[in-house]
């Protein structure tokens, strides 16, 4: 699962520097002015060659009147901290905060622009999860994508995701038998997905349909999803679920081994899997990726305890 972001960002050198420049307080300024009048033609003149050869006046207008009409205007700018060459300011929008990253090139054309979601600095840190947790699924499943590093996992290099698992089942190497675009070809699709612990249900995304095999939904990243919060106040998030299998509901407390949902195709997804992550907080979209260790499972045929999946491991839950 990739998480869409409004980016465009260009940086060539690494300085720094330590406190706003007058350069980028009025260049901004002018910026906040043309967003709340809807002059996305002048924010376009403000570019640099770089900037308008990768974000022509077309997708200029489009990206800031989609960003205008999902978060309003601006209310307050602030500037937040620095980091190489680029400025970042905390920005009030009539509906939300938001950071913007700035680079300003020698001329004081921008030439780099991140859009993100705010992250409030005193978020609790989770290296990894202290509860003991089983697998949630009773058949032995193919770990896709896991692991710490970048070759085994992708999602390291995403920090709201970093070491989440997509899981799957796979017979004879491959994932389906017959036509790949029906998804009840999947070996996966519809299978129970189960609590890993006891826990409370505080979040439930339902409604989603699942996904034509090979096809995307972007604007539903993470589809059908069920986010679980433990004692330890850890949270487990269930991706990709299948449309209407989800089987609890918001502020239910369940009990190992209960029945969640069934995997699915919803979502920002290509086929039928798993997306499993651990975060520190509810919230994906600020939320910071714990390494998730399995109790005692099986890896491969051998029983391992206190275990992180990697990539290639074929995983199950020991019997009791």
């Amino acid at each position: 699962m990739k998480k869409g972001l409004f980016i465009l960002f260009l940086l060539t050198s690494v300085v720094s520097f330590s406190q706003e420049k007058e350069t980028y307080k009025k260049v901004v300024s002018e910026f906040q002015s043309f967003y709340n009048e809807g002059n996305y033609n002048a924010i376009y003149n403000m570019f640099n060659y770089n900037m308008k050869k990768a974000l022509p006046l077309d997708k200029t207008q489009a990206f800031f009147a989609d960003l205008n009409s999902k978060l309003g205007k601006i209310s307050q700018v602030e500037f937040s901290k620095l980091k190489d060459d680029a400025h970042i300011y905390k920005t009030a929008f009539a509906l939300g905060v938001r950071d913007i990253m700035f680079y300003l090139d020698r001329y004081n054309r921008i030439g780099g622009l991140l859009v993100t979601y705010h992250k409030p600095d005193n978020l609790p840190v989770l290296e990894r999860n202290t509860t003991k947790m089983i697998l949630p699924f009773k058949e032995e499943w193919y770990v896709f994508w896991g692991g710490t590093s970048e070759e085994q996992n992708y999602h390291v290099a995403h920090e709201n995701q970093q070491y989440a698992y997509d899981i799957l089942i796979v017979k004879d190497s491959m994932s389906y038998k017959g036509d790949p675009k029906i998804n009840e070809n999947y070996f996966v699709f519809g299978k129970e997905i189960i609590a890993p612990c006891d826990a409370k249900v505080v979040k439930v995304i339902t409604g989603v349909k699942d996904n034509i095999p090979g096809e995307l939904n972007p604007e539903q990243l993470t589809g059908n999803t069920i986010v679980l919060e433990t004692s330890n106040k850890e949270y487990i998030l269930f991706a990709h679920l299948k449309e209407n299998s989800i089987a609890v509901r918001e502020g239910q407390f369940i009990r190992q081994g209960s029945l969640l949902g069934q995997c699915g195709n919803s979502g920002n997804t290509t086929e039928p899997h798993l997306h499993l992550s651990l975060q520190n907080v509810l919230d994906m979209n600020i939320a910071t990726g714990g390494k998730l260790y399995f109790d005692k499972i099986l890896v491969n045929g051998e029983l391992k305890q206190n275990y992180l999946p990697v990539k290639g491991d074929l995983i199950k839950n020991r019997d009791r």
